[in-house]
């Protein structure tokens, strides 16, 4: 099984899969990035065999609380939106060849899913609070990214749901 580390959690994915670290993309970061400021993108990208794109947004707050201002589920869907938006430019012109094989994977993909990763405190408590409420976050989803995946999937470690991969 393939082994993606982001932020602290390891992602194992079926050794089928296809996977890669978007947000370290060279072309995300050298090329894409400077289109215009405040481009953000997602941490993983996979593409399982039967042809599905998983966009996959990874959120850890057992250990430091979000501090940012906007809402959740507006971070996830600019960041789903803008790393969409880099897939054709980086299949036409990323110089590293994974990553342009990886956006035409992307780019033929019959489905896309899109999955926040969200791990919390396991128990509320007023230094770490449990102050992200999953499945209000999941239907703010839906709401937002219908045309794209009209069931997004709010995930954590101890809820995984029938996702093919293990998070450690």
């Amino acid at each position: 099984m393939p082994t993606v580390a982001v932020d602290g959690l390891n992602f194992e994915f079926p050794s089928t899969w296809e996977t890669s670290k978007y947000d370290e993309w060279t072309f995300y970061r050298k090329q894409f990035s400077v289109v215009r400021d405040g481009l953000k993108a997602l941490d993983l990208l996979a593409v399982d065999p039967d042809g599905t794109a998983w966009l996959i947004e990874v959120k850890d707050y057992r250990v430091h609380a979000r501090t940012k201002p906007s809402a959740l589920d507006d971070e996830v869907a600019g960041k789903v939106l803008d790393t969409l938006a880099a897939m054709l430019p980086a299949k036409v012109n990323a110089n590293d060849a994974e990553e342009a094989e990886m956006a035409t994977a992307v780019l033929g993909a019959k489905k896309l899913r899109v999955v926040l990763h969200l791990e919390q405190p396991r128990k509320h408590s007023t230094l770490r609070p449990r102050a992200i409420n999953p499945a209000d976050v999941q239907q703010a989803l839906r709401r937002r990214l219908k045309p794209i995946d009209a069931h997004p999937f709010v995930a954590e470690t101890s809820r995984m749901g029938s996702l093919a991969w293990r998070v450690t």
